[in-house]
């Protein structure tokens, strides 16, 4: 099996990472990227399709079908943000964009960047694991072949990629000592990329993967 893959949020920092790894990788065939903005990235199996509306798929759904892996890495943060924004933008648009792309390609997987303290019960008062949660649980009751969250925490970004958060830059000399203190909760934007390559040819025994589980697939 070679992926073909759709990945969002490629002018982020998981989203770079993770096309950085797909592009390196001989399982990876071809790569859509789905941007609102052009990622900078050329490369003989990468597509690229500047699109505005994710909640409007429509203009290009004809460009969508024949992929059997999505990587959804778009997301923002919650600071500034009322529940019902942040809902919109996480919940609503993520929910929108799989139902369009499970009717074109039901065998596909389907894998969501979440974060660590996501709350699956939905009832929690972090608002954004609320969200967060609740969007974990509606993709999983779609019809894709299988369904994964990512549970990430701290990321130690890829060297060379230009859209690591500042704040992990600064923390990139000390990784070795993070990664001795917090084991549970730090690891790096390769393994992610990896495992999710790795979970979409093998499959995974669970659904929601922790740091743990992201480092033991993506090693």
């Amino acid at each position: 099996m070679k992926i073909k893959t759709i990945i969002t949020g490629s002018t982020g920092m998981v989203g770079e990472g993770v096309l950085h790894v797909c592009l390196n990788s001989p399982d990876v065939e071809s790569i859509l990227v789905i941007n609102r903005k052009p990622c900078g990235v050329t490369h003989p199996k990468l597509k690229e399709i500047i699109h505005k509306d994710f909640m409007h798929l429509s203009p290009i759904l004809d460009q969508l079908s024949g992929y059997n892996a999505c990587y959804f890495c778009a997301g923002v943060s919650s600071v500034g943000k009322n529940e019902k924004e942040y809902a919109h933008i996480t919940y609503d648009l993520t929910l929108s964009f799989a139902n369009s792309l499970v009717q074109l390609n039901p065998e596909m997987i389907f894998t969501y960047v979440s974060g660590v303290g996501t709350d699956s019960t939905e009832k929690g008062k972090s608002m954004w694991a609320r969200v967060k949660g609740k969007t974990e649980n509606d993709l999983m009751q779609l019809p894709f072949k299988d369904v994964y969250a990512y549970r990430p925490g701290y990321i130690q970004p890829i060297k060379g990629l230009k859209n690591a958060y500042k704040i992990y830059k600064v923390f990139v000399p000390f990784y070795g000592i993070i990664e001795k203190l917090f084991p549970k909760y730090a690891g790096t934007l390769e393994e992610i990329g990896n495992s999710m390559i790795n979970v979409t040819l093998n499959g995974y025994e669970k659904k929601v993967l922790d740091v743990k589980d992201i480092r033991k697939t993506g090693r």
